[in-house]
């Protein structure tokens, strides 16, 4: 069966790979996981990184996701009317 590891679990390991005191293998065998995961969890860590700083697109997200779902239920309401329309007009 598969282990599963918490984000802070994960985050603080990969901090301590980042921090580049200790060698992965070392690491591994202090954490108890695969050196493998402790690398994924490294470059994931690095790969985000960035979306820390990025505070306005996180903003924009959320807007054009509020926006994804107003539309999506203003299709909805249209369909059901078109839908009442062609039964009461029998087309």
């Amino acid at each position: 069966m598969r282990k599963s590891h918490s984000s802070e679990f994960k985050a603080k390991v990969a901090l301590a790979a980042l921090k580049g005191d200790k060698t992965i293998a070392e690491l591994a065998s202090q954490y108890e996981v695969h050196g493998n995961m402790i690398s994924r969890w490294l470059r994931d860590a690095k790969e985000g990184l960035a979306g820390v700083f990025a505070g306005d697109e996180r903003e924009r997200v959320k807007e054009l996701k509020a926006q994804n779902d107003e539309l999506y239920t203003k299709i909805g309401r249209i369909e059901v009317e078109n839908d009442w329309l062609r039964k009461k007009l029998n087309v």
